[in-house]
């Protein structure tokens, strides 16, 4: 579907970070955008730039794990904005901490927010649109829903979760032909605020594994995915590079994680003890999409434009073997003019 002025979208976690970025994506395109988060105040300074760039926007306080929210949230975006065309499943949490630390209530608190948030989400907007045999929603993935790395056991079994349920409930939508689409965007390392507000129990303060990209790539690939009948989108080349190589060698992953998959999520600072986390409560400050990592962030993606491109992409790999062959044939079979 195309997102044009007066289309209806909904962001969850959509103060910071990701979602912030594509609540912004959204409105550039003239949407009308449903902010749900657990942050009034800065849901208050997004509306203030989602009215800049000519958009309009309905912020809601909402935990996703409380269905019975989500469900009124749905109802006052429908009543004041329209109906919902496209929903965006984007709220998360984590905890960076081995496995032998975390306690049950904070496992259960991710796979409630993180995992159970996206099914929530998906019922809600499922109900609305499932009647009208129209609409959109999108699941924001990742890497790690496909190659798990250690001190983040909760969120990688959240997000392993998400992609089952939604495999399963892709299948059902095809066997009863709805309308519905139903999609899934894979991320890779991004430079969001989160590390700044993360549960932690690493001696060092936690950063996105490198190579890091900006908040706003993530976001383009959600605005066009929702455009799009792609039945899932890889962000960045590190995102296919690890789902590949998860495929053929994971056992070599389990041991390169093993001996750099700690180092590689901790800055060389020492993390502050006791600092205030969001995993039970929303962190107060002005945060943006971006966190702390703009100097390492890359800003655009070759592989997502070449994703987004299939038959550009695949057009320009036919070329280069065709023309690597005909170098090949070249050298094997001289022309007939350089044997006089």
């Amino acid at each position: 579907m195309e997102i044009a002025k007066g289309t209806v979208v909904v962001v969850t976690g959509a103060s910071a970070g990701v979602g912030r970025a594509t609540a912004l994506a959204f409105a550039r395109r003239g949407a009308q955008v449903g902010l749900i988060s657990r942050n009034l105040e800065r849901m208050e300074s997004l509306c203030q730039e989602i009215d800049a760039v000519g958009g309009s926007a309905l912020a809601q306080v909402v935990d996703v794990s409380d269905h019975e929210e989500l469900e009124e949230a749905a109802n006052r975006v429908e009543a004041l904005l329209g109906p919902i065309d496209v929903w965006v499943n984007n709220a998360m949490v984590s905890v960076f901490s081995p496995f032998k630390d975390m306690t049950n209530e904070e496992y259960r608190r991710v796979t409630d927010v993180t995992y159970l948030g996206t099914v929530y989400g998906t019922q809600v907007a499922l109900k609305r649109m499932l009647p009208r045999n129209r609409g959109v929603v999108v699941q924001v993935g990742s890497a790690l829903a496909d190659r798990s790395i250690p001190l983040q056991s909760a969120y990688c079994g959240a997000k392993h979760g998400i992609r089952g349920f939604t495999d399963s409930l892709r299948c059902e939508l095809l066997h009863d032909r709805s309308g519905v689409h139903l999609t899934m965007v894979q991320l890779p390392a991004l430079n969001t605020p989160q590390f700044a507000w993360v549960k932690s129990r690493l001696p060092n303060k936690p950063q996105p594994v490198p190579p890091i990209f900006q908040p706003e790539v993530a976001a383009e690939a959600i605005v066009w995915a929702a455009q799009h009948r792609r039945r899932e989108l890889y962000v960045g080349f590190p995102t296919v590079k690890a789902i590949w190589a998860n495929k053929f060698f994971p056992g070599l992953l389990d041991r390169y994680l093993a001996r750099f998959g700690y180092d590689s999520q901790q800055t060389d600072e020492p993390e502050e003890r006791n600092r205030p986390d969001n995993l039970w409560h929303s962190v107060p400050g002005p945060f943006g999409a971006h966190g702390s990592f703009d100097r390492r962030a890359s800003s655009c993606s070759g592989e997502l434009w070449f994703s987004e491109r299939k038959a550009v992409g695949l057009g320009l790999v036919a070329f280069g073997v065709t023309l690597l062959a005909g170098c090949l044939v070249r050298r094997r079979f001289p022309p007939l003019s350089a044997l006089r």
